[in-house]
């Protein structure tokens, strides 16, 4: 079946991400995890990015942490441990059409014998004692209050406290720790915060292809809630124009056709990985050519690892009547050779694509 998801060209190898509630134990640090929203669970304790390396390009505000992927590459063993860490802009105006400039991607990866985990894998069991602290890692570097990046700003009327900006440091002021700032009778708490993104645990699972004479029906393609509408005027435009934006049209309908045939079966997906296979394009606007693609500062070439997809933001809680964040998918694309750092995080490469003008999600 010609460009649709279960003919010869499709990729197989692909594993989905979907969302479940967890306990706060089996999304900490220790566990590995890959989780959606919260504050991020670090794998390396120590050169966490800074406040610099996470601000958006845009609006020059910190960006908020989206999600993180528990990624090892087997056989490669400094990359024993390995998760890679999604960032996004909370401000809705900064997401203007595939401009990726309001996303950050880093990398950690640690060997199996470390100097944070033990070389055992962690138990299933919750641990009778919880090893976090939200406010400090156990390698000594502070944490933001707000959004759990390093923070080395403290609170000058307690000290017990760090943010990483002043931004944050006047958004938890106003939301909470005006009301506990100095107060002795109560330690520093940790009501749910309603600037993060909702928290979730990001499980996986394999994508199961139908049969090659299977056809999506009506209603899985229903429920994958996508729908396209062509709005092409004709007006005062040249024959010539008018074949060139059909024949547009048509290869845009198709990649389209293929973007919804391809998530009907799992529609509730919100992550789909394959390293070093290749993404499920939303258009075919602004696809990258091998060239668009950075080289890592190793000076190895980045390959595609896995794609956040649109049905992520319906979790998120960030509608809003006036304008919203917003993406048709997000590409992650990673050192090939997933090169040694250290202890340090990498930063990679996030390719942004929208919707077409003629696509409505």
């Amino acid at each position: 079946m010609s460009g649709s998801c279960i003919d010869s060209e499709r990729e197989t190898g692909v594993v989905l991400g979907f969302l479940e509630e967890a306990e706060p134990w089996q999304l900490a640090s220790a566990q590995f995890p890959s989780k959606v929203g919260g504050r991020p669970a670090w794998l390396s304790q120590l050169n966490l990015p800074s406040v610099a390396e996470l601000v958006c390009e845009k609006c020059q505000l910190p960006t908020v942490f989206l999600l993180q992927v528990y990624a090892p590459i087997v056989g490669q063993e400094r990359s024993f441990h390995r998760t890679l860490y999604v960032f996004c802009c909370k401000t809705p105006a900064c997401y203007t059409a595939n401009d990726n400039r309001c996303c950050k991607v880093y990398r950690s990866q640690l060997p199996r014998k470390n100097d944070f985990y033990p070389y055992d894998p962690p138990p299933d069991e919750e641990p009778a004692t919880s090893a976090d602290d939200k406010r400090v890692l156990g390698s000594g570097v502070k944490l933001c209050r707000l959004c759990g990046c390093a923070g080395h700003k403290a609170c000058s009327r307690c000290h017990t406290v760090t943010y990483c900006s002043k931004e944050h440091q006047a958004i938890d002021w106003k939301k909470q720790h005006k009301k506990e700032c100095n107060n002795e009778s109560s330690s520093v708490s940790d009501a749910v915060n309603m600037f993060l993104f909702p928290e979730w645990e990001l499980v996986t699972e394999p994508e199961e292809l139908p049969a090659k004479d299977d056809k999506p029906s009506s209603d899985s393609l229903e429920q994958a809630n996508i729908v396209s509408s062509v709005m092409i005027s004709s007006t005062d435009l040249e024959e010539s124009e008018l074949e060139s934006m059909a024949l547009h049209e048509s290869q845009d309908s198709k990649m389209f056709q293929k973007f919804k045939e391809c998530i009907a079966a799992e529609p509730h997906q919100v992550l789909r990985y394959r390293r070093q296979g290749s993404p499920l394009w939303v258009s075919s606007e602004h696809v990258p050519s091998k060239e668009a693609i950075p080289k890592c500062l190793c000076g190895t070439n980045r390959v595609f690892e896995f794609q956040i997809m649109p049905q992520l933001l319906n979790h998120l809680k960030v509608d809003r009547t006036d304008a919203s964040i917003d993406w048709g998918t997000l590409a992650i694309y990673t050192c090939a050779a997933s090169c040694d750092q250290g202890n340090n995080y990498s930063a990679e490469f996030i390719w942004k694509q929208d919707f077409s003008a003629d696509q409505t999600v």
